[in-house]
């Protein structure tokens, strides 16, 4: 690339010379022919092969003297190449550099070309530009430099600025290289001298003569002048930036520095220097300041003076900006500020260059209060709205005028910006920056604030980053670089990585909470005396000693000024660093100082006093105490300061403008920047907490008062003020974003807040007992008087600096009525945090000794607190919340203890709840009604606690059990005279008053966990303690549920002591001691044998005595308890321990609950005498359960009979109380314990035992006879249990049951029935009562093989039959429902089964019992469908009717044989025929709906077949009365009748005629009807009927072989086989009856010899003659009827029923032999068998005329039948 642009140039240089130049032409030739002889022209040789040829250039260097414009640039391109590639020979640089320097007067391009060439020649050729050379090529800078084009200008400035630099470079390389002789001396000011190399040489010289030339002096070694000012002030600059340490390490520069450059700077400050020199001073001031500050400490202290000075005194704002930038700067490099004070302020007699500085920060920042918004608190600031408008200066002070908190002051001509913003207060390009600019740029106002706030924030950037990693222990120091909390980051919030999780605890040790800081309490740093950094962290130390006031008052000053949030932020991150310095370094003033002024900026006064006067005004909703106030802790936070004397008369007067101000429309809530300052303010406490001793109570103080101020305002955000009253959308946008990041700064704030007393956890002892004290310390009230309201002290006169340090109690500022809620909150507030201390140090609570760890303060500040009558409810409550939280953690904590440590703290945790409670306990304690509801609510608060401590750790509580009992036994008041014990009523018994309803079941939980859950972990002594705790529970009369569930705790205390395994040693003996107190002393020894069975008696009596208490639920409850624990221990009891239990707890009770009895029988109260009746059925139960669960033990000992006997009569006592309840009980325990008798055979009770029973049984049925019972209760219950009791007894006596036992026994149970109540049961039709059910049971039980026994019962089951059908009115008696009709049925099955079983029996014959059962069973037949009740099984009808056949059956061939006398024989067979009687008849119109007549027919023939087959022809005996018979013959006459006969007719049926002369009036004709009657709905039963009375008149010879047989008899009748009868046709008979040769196929042989003695013929014809006359009329009848009504039809047909009727009867008649003696004889005819048609002859003539008439047929023709046999008869 090089030999090609070399040839192509050569070639042109060579075309363009050709005319006028030969001598360039030639030279130029000559390098061409150079250059195509080189052997290797590649780029990396054509370098090194060029430079050995030294006229090669000559052409070059000629070009560039001839002065063209062509050939120069020509020559230029080409040096320069050369330059590049390292071409040039030299022995030749003279010559080019010549050449370079003629050629400057060429055109641009070729000075461009020149400018890019230089800086490569002096890197390339650096060894032998020097000297001379050097000279000339700096020489051709500054002649091109002097160029009036602008790009020539400024190329050939930078190239110098390059060029210097370079040589200053060779100077740097000359250094490192090997030692080489010096070619000069330079002078220095002490008039020695130093030996300078060659580099160094040119160095010195350049950079002198430069800095002469900048002074506008004559060079000294350069050839050039007039070098313009600004320029070589940026040629020192660059020199003095990049090689700063070649001025440290050569004595000739330092010379210069002091002799030439600080001299200047210093004058041209003190003068009056443009914007760009003053700019360019300015950079190299603080270069030298940066770099240099060590070797020139005079000149620096100077200068450092000077711009201090033009900062306070200078008006031009760009000067005081360029100082201020260089401040920046300074403090921008903490090392550089350490020197600066190290060097003046830190030596006497030197300059305070710092702290003359930091107050002249404190005067600038509050000269121009109006332009940084400077108010009360800090605001949004405003841009200024005319900036774009002409608004006059008079409508800019009125608008500013308006603005709230803005202190009025002059006001310039034109509107302006108010407050510091990043949007006008910085400059994008710094004015030290602008070296472009000639004039000084426009500024904003507020720039030089915006740099004041930079110098204080980078202030204590560097303090920060230098002090804190020095206070991290060596031995716990982290791997990262601790930093302050927030640092560097948009706010002071803490971050994340500052937090440590805590180590997981050992097994047995305490659970570590969790820390913050491993090693919380940080290093002084002024304590490492040998550590290599130790004076600085002394320069630290003076330097804010020194600086503090200052620094805190400009800090004040803008913490109440107008800032943007970037501002803001930025500023109390930097106050937040400065103080976490001081208090690292321990210095207490500036620490407290800086602390109490940001609390004050976190909780302005001017919004806490609003909060507390509105809480004042705002009625109170709870009782507090009085608040005493005081002086605000803010109210002199200026006099803190004490700098009064930096501040400027105008900033006085505004700031006491500000601090007497006070806007009434200021917001009474806090606002996001109020909530950083706080938060910074914690994030201090977290940082310096255990160095903070008695400061804290500043941060507690503040923390309380936000805490408050949130309160008062329900944490409504607060605006953030906008500094004007002008229209300004970003200020608006701004103050918006506030508003809306309130609720996160709220969350940040009370993260932080935890984070704060979370920190305690690693504190020292002293340490945290500090901050223990300062919390307490905000419980306290003082009784000074306030101040006025809004009075604020003002500072007192300082000398100097000096600050004295401030009493750090906060004291409100107003004074605030007793309802007020400020004191109430701030209580709140305190008491909140107490118990966060304890909670986050509960490991140092309980490993130390209670002085040591703050156990003691902290308890008792709690307790005092809840116990004060002075606080109000609210604080009380919260103080008594709290204190439980801390022994509830307390306690959880140290589960995992060993026991005997565990032990120890929880006497103590324990100790602390009853120590709560002694104040409220107290004898002489003055309260009122309103403190008394509170003192309530406190106790309830504590036994809460207590039994969520029990809940977490009773099964690890070791010690306390009797405190535990003492809190639970303190709501209980202690009796002033103890109940008397021989006292028998409850009445007469007080219970156990409590100190309020509310206290009961709260201390009742820890009480029912104890007993449900922590039994096992109790000791042996205290379960003394837990009876006697039960037994206070069960006596108070204010909570029953209470009293009842404690009752079923006694029950889980003996099932405890059971499990325990050991028997139960009771014995007589050990109740002979002196009642109760010599079972608890013995109980009391724990180590006795029969302790255990003393405590266990012990509890027995006091349930004893609990189960006569006057409320019912709760005495049934203690005695259903005592019975329950006696049976389920009654397995382990002996005979012994059973005999004495029962004596001394069972017949206790009995008698208590007599006397109680007794005293409430006669009372006017039935309430409380239904009441203590079901105690005593309670008794009674628990008692039959126990003797028959536990009878085998009992027996076997030998007082049994002795305790039987004193049973029963307490049983005999009960029942004279008359109550059937008890009643009830009473024979339900006799029936239960008897019951177990008969069950356990092994069980032998004596015979005299039993008979007392019966005693007890036999004195009467349970109920009142006398009608003094209430109607309205029920006897059933009661009258079951006493027969069921029988069943029992009888059971174990039957052997011994005489005769007169039985009849006492039917007697008292027919007495039973007739008074036994209706009940509840819904009715007896269809099931007998239970009651009804037990007594059939008796009848089926009692043995009847005594003599006189079965009449007895088969009379009394036959008055049970007949109950049901002798009421007059049945359904009255359902509708009672009494019906007795299910007994009824129930009683003729056992009536049958009775009489069956004794039908051989004579006595029930002679007695009439049979005669009595056999009426009670016909009795309900009679009835029949006149009986009303409707069962849905088996009529009562139908049972009787298969009851009384079968009783028949298996009776009447004993009624034949046995020689009754006549009477009761008559009786029987009037019964019989009763029975028969009521079998065939029924009226048919009283049946109920749905009756089924026809199956009741069916049931009816079928029945009557069977009776008719036993009792004919017996009913034909000799001592059996015609009577009798005819009454079986009318009936059957009567049923036979089918239609309803004619009124005429009736005469002769219903009138009793049965003389054959009775048919006379039935041969007279009567008159016709035309009105055919509906057959009867029985007409079956009358064919059976009317066949039976033909059946008795036929003659008894003619009757052929029996076809039916009467089987043997049945004892019933199924239902079904009833319906199943054959019905025959009407036409023929359908019974065949027996032989009567013979009585009867069934009869014995017995019957055979009484038949004998009267003949079955005889008895035939007796019934035969007493049948005939019935048989007669019962003919007459319907052939009359036909003779009479026929005619009238015509020829229409007789109806169809009439017509079978009618020929029905003609052909029996035709067919009938009759007996010869039945029927008299007809006067002049003679017939045997006839007679029956004789007597009906004029009829049947009748018959035949109506029949031919009518042209009847059939009829005829049977008449026609019928008259021939009469013919036969008479012999025609």
């Amino acid at each position: 690339m090089t030999a090609q642009l070399l040839t192509s140039e050569l070639t042109n240089l060579i075309q363009e010379s050709k005319r006028k130049h030969n001598d360039l032409r030639q030279a130029a030739e000559k390098s061409l022919e150079e250059l195509k002889t080189l052997r290797n022209p590649t780029e990396l040789h054509i370098g090194n092969e060029l430079s050995q040829r030294t006229n090669f250039v000559n052409p070059f260097i000629i070009a560039c003297g001839t002065k063209n414009a062509k050939f120069t640039g020509i020559a230029i391109v080409c040096l320069q190449r050369l330059i590049v590639s390292r071409a040039l020979p030299r022995s030749r640089l003279s010559q080019v550099l010549e050449a370079l320097q003629q050629a400057t007067s060429a055109g641009l391009d070729v000075q461009l070309k020149i400018l890019q060439a230089l800086p490569s020649l002096l890197s390339n050729y650096a060894t032998d530009v020097r000297g001379e050379l050097l000279v000339t090529a700096l020489n051709i800078c500054f002649i091109l430099q002097s160029s009036k084009n602008a790009i020539v200008n400024n190329t050939s400035a930078a190239t110098l600025q390059q060029l210097v630099v370079s040589v200053f470079d060779k100077v740097v390389a000359e250094d490192k290289s090997a030692p080489i002789s010096p070619v000069g001396e330079a002078p220095l000011q002490d008039g020695s001298t130093v030996h300078l190399k060659e580099a160094a040489m040119d160095a010195y010289r350049v950079f002198n003569d430069i800095c002469l030339l900048t002074e506008n002096q004559r060079p000294e070694y350069l050839r050039f002048s007039g070098l313009p000012q600004t320029f070589g002030l940026e040629l020192i600059e660059s020199v003095l930036t990049n090689h700063a340490a070649i001025f440290s390490s050569h004595p000739e520069q330092t010379d210069i520095l002091r002799t030439r450059v600080m001299p200047f700077i210093i004058s041209a400050l003190r003068g009056r220097p443009n914007f760009a020199t003053s700019v360019r001073l300015v950079r190299i001031l603080y270069t030298l300041l940066r770099r240099h500050l060590t070797l020139l400490p005079a000149e620096s202290g100077e200068a450092l003076e000077i711009l201090t000075q033009l900062l306070d005194q200078d008006t031009a704002l760009w000067k005081r900006s360029l100082c201020m930038e260089v401040f920046r700067g300074i403090f921008s490099e903490h090392a550089l500020l350490r020197r600066i004070f190290m060097l003046y302020d830190a030596k006497d007699g030197e300059r305070t260059i710092l702290k003359n500085l930091t107050a002249t920060f404190v005067r600038v920042s509050t000269e121009k209060p109006s332009v940084i918004g400077l108010g009360h608190q800090s605001t949004i600031p405003v841009a200024n709205p005319y900036a774009n408008s002409g608004a006059s200066a008079d409508q800019v002070m009125l608008e500013a005028s308006g603005v709230t908190g803005i202190i009025s002051g002059s006001v310039g001509g034109d509107g302006h910006n108010t407050g510091i913003s990043t949007q006008w207060s910085t400059m994008r390009v710094p004015c030290i920056d602008q070296l472009d600019k000639t004039d000084p740029p426009n500024i904003p106002d507020s720039y030089v604030y915006s740099l004041t706030l930079a110098c204080i924030t980078s202030l204590s950037e560097g303090l920060a980053k230098f002090i804190l990693p020095l206070t991290v222990p060596s031995d716990g120091r982290r791997k990262r670089t601790p930093k302050l909390e927030g640092a560097g980051r948009e706010s002071p919030a803490p971050t994340t990585d500052e937090r440590t999780e805590s180590l997981a605890p050992e097994k047995g040790t305490l659970e570590r909470s969790g820390s913050f800081k491993r090693n919380p309490v940080p290093v002084n740093p002024l304590t490492l005396k040998g550590h290599p950094l130790h004076a600085e962290v002394e320069v630290c130390a003076a330097f804010i000693e020194e600086c503090w006031p200052a620094i805190l008052a400009t800090c004040s000053t803008f913490l109440f000024a107008a800032l943007d949030s970037e501002y803001y932020h930025g500023l109390v991150r930097a106050f937040q660093k400065f103080t976490h310095v001081a208090g690292l370094l321990q210095l207490t003033t500036p620490r407290d100082a800086f602390l109490t002024t940001l609390g004050k900026a976190a909780v302005p006064p001017n919004v806490f006093t609003a909060c507390l006067n509105a809480g004042v005004s705002r009625p109170a909703t709870t009782p507090s105490a009085s608040s005493e106030t005081g002086n605000s802790i803010f109210s002199n936070a200026r006099g803190l300061l004490s700098v009064d004397s930096l501040v400027s008369p105008s900033l006085q007067s505004s700031e006491k403008q500000r601090q007497h101000s006070t806007d009434a429309s200021a917001p009474m809530a806090l606002n996001t920047r109020n909530l950083l300052c706080l938060r910074a303010l914690l994030n201090l406490g977290i940082a310096l907490g255990p160095t903070l001793s008695s400061t804290w109570s500043i941060i507690l103080e503040t923390l309380q008062q936000a805490d408050f101020v949130l309160f008062s305002s329900g944490k409504t955000a607060g605006r953030t003020p906008i500094a004007a009253r002008v229209p300004d959308q970003h200020a608006e946008q701004e103050a918006a974003m506030l508003l809306s990041n309130f609720n996160t700064e709220i969350r940040a704030v009370e993260t932080a807040a935890s984070r704060l007393f979370e920190s305690t956890v690693d504190f020292p002892n002293p340490a945290f007992v500090e901050v223990v004290d300062a919390v307490c310390h905000l419980l306290e009230r003082r009784a000074e008087k306030s101040s006025e309201p809004n009075s604020r002290p003002q500072s007192p006169p300082s000398a100097g600096l000096k600050t004295p340090k401030p009493s750090h109690k906060r004291q409100l500022s107003i004074t605030t009525s007793p309802g007020g809620a400020g004191a109430n909150q701030e209580d709140q507030f305190a008491l909140s945090k107490l118990g966060d201390l304890a909670s986050i140090n509960m490991e140092r609570l309980l490993s130390y000794e209670p002085e040591v760890s703050g156990w003691t303060p902290l308890i008792s500040e709690l307790i005092s607190a809840l116990s004060s009558a002075q606080n109000t409810a609210p604080v009380r409550a919260r103080a008594a919340e709290t204190l439980v939280r801390i022994l509830l953690e307390a306690s959880n904590a140290i589960a995992p203890l060993a026991e005997d440590t565990r032990g120890e703290i929880q006497t103590r945790i324990l100790g602390a709840f009853r120590a709560s409670l002694l104040p409220l306990q107290s004898a002489d304690r003055e309260v009122s009604v309103m403190s008394h509801a509170v003192d309530i609510d406190i106790h309830k608060i504590i036994l809460e606690g207590l039994k969520s401590l029990l809940e977490n750790c009773g099964e690890s509580l070791a010690l306390g059990w009797e405190i535990t009992f003492d809190i639970i036994d303190s709501i209980f008041i202690p009796r002033v005279h103890p109940p008397d014990e021989t006292t028998d009523t409850s009445a007469s018994r007080s219970a156990l008053p409590t100190r309020s309803v509310k206290l009961i079941r709260p201390a009742f939980a820890s009480l029912q966990l104890i007993c449900s859950d922590f039994l096992p972990s109790l000791p042996n002594a205290c379960f003394l303690n837990l009876v006697d705790t039960l037994y206070k529970f069960c006596t108070q009369d204010d909570d029953l549920n209470v009293a009842l569930t404690t009752v079923t705790f006694f029950w889980a205390i003996s099932d405890f002591l059971s499990g325990k395994g050991t028997s139960m040693l009771i014995t007589e003996d050990m109740m002979d001691e002196s009642g109760d107190e010599g079972l608890k002393k013995l109980a009391a020894q724990a180590s006795h044998k029969g302790s255990g069975a003393a405590l266990w008696m012990l509890l027995l009596l006091r349930l004893t005595s609990v189960a006569t208490d006057q409320r019912v639920e709760l005495r049934n409850s203690a005695i259903q308890t005592l019975m329950r624990i006696i049976s389920a221990y009654g397995d382990s009891l002996n005979p012994e321990a059973w005999s004495v239990c029962i004596k001394s707890v069972i017949f206790r009770l009995l008698r208590s609950i007599e006397k109680e009895l007794q005293a409430v029988k006669d009372s006017v109260k039935e309430k409380a005498a239904t009441d203590w009746n079901e105690t005593a059925i309670v008794v009674i139960q628990g008692v039959a359960q126990l003797f028959s669960s536990y009878l085998t033990v009992l027996v076997t000992h030998h007082t049994f009979s002795q305790i039987w006997e004193d049973l029963l009569k307490h049983g005999a006592v009960m029942l004279d109380v008359e109550a059937l309840d008890i009643n009830a009980a009473v024979y339900g325990a006799v029936r239960d314990i008897l019951r177990s008798c008969a069950e356990n055979r092994t069980s032998k009770v004596e015979r005299g035992s039993i008979d007392l029973a019966w005693d007890l049984w036999s004195r009467g049925i349970p109920v009142s006879v006398d009608g003094k019972d209430n109607t309205s209760s029920d006897n059933q219950k009661c009258l079951l249990v006493w027969v069921e009791s029988l069943l029992e007894l009888y059971g174990l006596i039957q052997d011994d049951f005489g005769v007169e036992r039985i009849r006492r026994m039917l007697t008292l149970l027919r007495e039973a029935m007739q008074h036994a109540t209706p009940g509840a049961y819904a009715s007896d039709i269809e099931y007998v009562t239970p009651l009804q059910g037990r007594i059939l049971q008796v009848f089926r039980m009692v043995r009847t093989d005594l003599k006189g026994v079965p009449s007895a019962m088969i009379t009394q089951v036959a008055e049970f039959v007949s109950l049901a059908f002798a009421q007059k009115d049945p359904d009255k008696g359902a509708a009672e429902k009494r019906t007795y009709v299910a007994m009824s049925k129930e009683s003729m099955s056992i009536l049958q089964e009775l009489v069956i079983k004794h039908a051989a029996d004579g006595d029930i014959y002679e007695t009439g019992a049979f005669a009595t059962a056999l009426s009670a069973l016909t009795r309900p037949v009679t009835l029949k469908y006149q009986f009303k009740l409707v069962t849905k099984s088996i009529q009562p009808w139908r049972q009787a009717t298969i009851s009384a056949l079968a009783v028949l059956e298996a009776t009447l061939s004993h009624t034949r044989r046995i020689d009754l006398p006549r009477d009761p024989t008559q009786v029987i067979w009037d019964i019989i025929v009763t029975f028969a009687n009521g079998i065939i008849s029924a009226n048919c119109d009283d049946a109920p709906s749905g009756t089924n007549i026809m199956d009741d027919q069916d049931f009816d023939i079928t029945s009557f077949h069977k009776l008719r087959a036993l009792i004919i022809p017996h009913l034909g005996a000799e001592t059996i009365p015609d009577k009798t018979r005819k009454i079986y013959a009318e009936g059957l006459f009567r049923t036979s009748i089918i239609h309803t006969p004619a009124p005429a007719e009736a005469a002769a049926i219903y009138g009793g005629g049965s003389d054959v002369s009775a048919l006379s009036s039935l041969y007279k004709q009567r008159p016709g009807r035309t009105i055919d009657p509906l057959p009867t709905k029985r007409s079956l039963m009358s064919y059976v009927c009317l066949d039976e009375l033909f059946s008795l008149v036929s003659a008894h010879d003619q009757l052929p072989t029996p076809s039916i047989q009467i089987q043997p008899p049945t004892p019933a009748f199924p239902p079904g086989s009833l319906s199943a009868t054959t019905k025959s046709e009407p036409g023929s008979s359908s019974v065949k009856e027996p032989n009567s040769d013979s009585c009867s196929s069934a009869s014995s042989s017995d019957e055979e010899n009484h038949c004998s003695t009267e003949t079955g013929h005889i008895l035939h014809v007796r019934l035969a003659r007493i049948a005939a006359p019935y048989l007669i009329l019962r003919c007459a009848l319907s052939l009359r009827a036909y003779v009479a009504d026929q005619p009238l039809r015509g020829r229409m047909p007789q109806p169809l029923s009439q017509r079978r009727e009618l020929t029905r009867i003609l052909k029996a008649l035709g067919e009938l032999k009759s007996e010869s003696e039945a029927i008299p004889d007809t006067p002049n005819v003679d017939s045997e068998e006839r007679k029956h048609l004789l007597r009906l002859y004029p009829l049947l003539v009748g018959s035949v005329q109506v029949a031919g008439t009518a042209g009847d047929d059939k009829v005829l023709g049977l008449v026609r039948e019928a008259l021939d046999v009469v013919g036969g008869e008479l012999g025609v």
